[in-house]
């Protein structure tokens, strides 16, 4: 019944929150074209539940040149042009991904799509178990990823001081997993995105979960 529940829930508020958020689809469309050109959509190669590949869709915040063959948790900071910080701040870098839980590829909320060259580090051992449940926009270590992880541009640091605690709040996910919890997450990111709770505190809300 959650199954269903939640890919119903996905289909409806994902198809209203596409009308909704338009104008900022225009906006950042508008946006990278003036500023970069095409293509506008940057197609990542993901890991979905089950280990399935798809195509996760983001606004592209990065020059299409100099394209980096090195398997990164942190973003290359040399590539991404003056739009694109911002839309990648605001996270709505991310919104193209609503297509994707329309189309049945991710959920809202779940563990968040694994690069193809970094599934033997994340779904490792016991993490294994993120591959039995359908990705999503947000997650426990999506948040602290954001809060937290974005600040560390450092790929040896990040993976040190971020990556275990990411893996570990991935873990969680697989063992609470519920509609309430669903939801408490859902409010958690609205609350981080929007500003509304100190990073300090949100922070230390995630850590607690």
């Amino acid at each position: 019944m959650y199954k269903v529940l939640k890919r119903t829930f996905c289909i409806i508020f994902s198809s209203i929150a596409i009308v909704v958020l338009s104008p900022l689809f225009v906006f950042a469309i508008v946006g990278i074209f003036f500023s970069d050109r095409t293509p506008i959509l940057y197609k990542a190669k993901r890991l979905g539940k089950d280990n399935k590949e798809f195509s996760m869709l983001k606004f592209r915040t990065m020059r299409t040149q100099r394209q980096s063959q090195n398997m990164r948790f942190t973003a290359d900071e040399s590539r991404i042009f003056r739009f694109g910080k911002l839309l990648r701040k605001t996270k709505i870098d991310e919104l193209p991904q609503l297509f994707n839980c329309l189309k049945g590829d991710m959920a809202f909320v779940g563990p968040r799509p694994v690069d193809v060259q970094q599934a033997s580090i994340m779904h490792e051992g016991k993490y294994a178990e993120c591959a039995k449940f359908a990705h999503g926009l947000t997650s426990p270590a999506a948040l602290y990823d954001y809060i937290y992880g974005d600040s560390i541009s450092n790929e040896e640091e990040y993976q040190q001081k971020v990556l275990p605690t990411r893996k570990e709040l991935e873990y969680l996910y697989t063992q609470k997993a519920s509609l309430c919890f669903d939801c408490k997450i859902l409010a958690y990111t609205f609350l981080a995105v929007c500003h509304i709770v100190p990073k300090e505190r949100m922070l230390k809300m995630i850590l607690s979960l």
